[in-house]
């Protein structure tokens, strides 16, 4: 939950999989920061200022200004700008309930179609974000994270269902009470989890537990709205 730059130093290999595009990593960037409120409503954003922190073009800036326009997060201006809108409890939950939907059938999908090659793909994604968690680098262990989850939608063999819920995604969901520390060590313990259930061949329980994955995820993201004392629109 922090709007800032990639440091491409950073970045551990991840060969395997494809990570999302340059405007969908950006709409993540941002959709993250907007739900967990380090971005204020009213506030005003440009194509140059974000361009500049995630290091990246006008192009795909301007086209995830868009996706964040059609979910109702940004209201487009002229002069290369857009104004960060209110968001509810109700704009999260929604947000975070349908991505429980499709997590959970990306996860279905996924195991009907589980192979060696694909758990030993995503052990070796975990195994990666491990190595980030402990050398303390949150910007290593953001891209494992993602990876990991891609991992799992490109397993399902649905693009349909890959491209909704790269449209959805918004990176780690941390709240304001925890370190990047900590909630490194809490995404990878479930992680974790959720590979060793895999391993066992509960595929159901798999499912189930990709479901509290997400779910604590917006929990995260409503103790900051809750914080900080919004009241809902």
């Amino acid at each position: 939950c922090v709007f800032r730059s990639g440091d491409k130093s950073s970045m551990i290999n991840l060969q395997k999989v494809q990570m999302l595009p340059a405007r969908e990593q950006v709409a993540s960037i941002l959709r993250s920061s907007i739900l967990c409120g380090e971005i204020a409503k009213g506030q005003s954003i440009t194509l140059d200022s974000v361009g500049d922190q995630v290091g990246m073009s006008r192009t795909p800036v301007r086209e995830a200004f868009h996706i964040l326009a059609s979910e109702g997060l940004l209201e487009l201006r002229q002069n290369r700008c857009a104004i960060v809108k209110g968001i509810s409890q109700e704009a999260i939950k929604d947000h975070y309930e349908i991505r429980i939907l499709l997590e959970t059938e990306a996860m279905r999908k996924a195991c009907q179609n589980m192979n060696g090659g694909i758990l030993k793909t995503i052990k070796e994604i975990n195994h990666q974000g491990w190595v980030a968690k402990e050398e303390g680098n949150t910007q290593a262990y953001n891209l494992a994270n993602q990876a990991f989850h891609m991992a799992i939608w490109e397993a399902s063999g649905s693009e349909k269902l890959k491209s909704f819920l790269a449209l959805l995604w918004n990176g780690l969901s941390m709240n304001k009470l925890v370190t990047a520390q900590e909630y490194a060590n809490i995404s990878y313990r479930e992680h974790t989890q959720i590979i060793e259930t895999i391993a066992k061949g509960d595929y159901d329980e798999a499912c189930v537990l990709m479901g509290e994955h997400i779910k604590r995820s917006m929990n995260s993201m409503l103790m900051n709205f809750a914080k900080e004392g919004v009241k809902a629109p």
